[in-house]
């Protein structure tokens, strides 16, 4: 797998940025292209788009400031996101794990993805 991480400063506090991306009713909010439906069916999360529906796996640590989330058909891929302060906001860590054989065309794509939703969570939270 190719890790890929970005990050972004935020003006909100930690727990304020955890708490809204970790919530899997937001997802549509920020992260559209990934997640422009999301259902909850007894206890279990998925989102519904052009790719069809899929199960997505939600892990969230209020202790740690984590938020990962992957396909319940496959754990290796998904995102691994971290929250940490940073002076009187926050810093939101984020890494994308993308199959070795992509080619950098595709990789280029999926990192301007990560980075505008990045930007999309700044403004909705902290400006920018």
């Amino acid at each position: 797998m190719i890790a890929e991480t970005r990050s972004i400063r935020i003006a909100a506090d930690p727990r304020e940025v955890l708490r809204f991306v970790a919530d899997p009713v937001n997802l549509p909010r920020w992260a559209p292209g990934f997640a422009p439906e999301v259902r909850e069916r007894e206890g279990r999360w998925f989102v519904a788009g052009d790719r069809g529906e899929f199960e997505i796996v939600i892990v969230t640590s209020d202790e740690l400031g984590t938020f990962d989330l992957w396909p319940a058909a496959n754990p290796r891929r998904g995102i691994r996101t971290r929250v940490i302060a940073n002076g009187d906001g926050s810093e939101y860590v984020f890494t994308v794990l993308l199959e070795d054989d992509v080619d950098d065309a595709a990789r280029a794509r999926q990192i301007d993805v990560v980075e505008q939703e990045l930007r999309t969570v700044r403004e909705l939270l902290g400006g920018g």
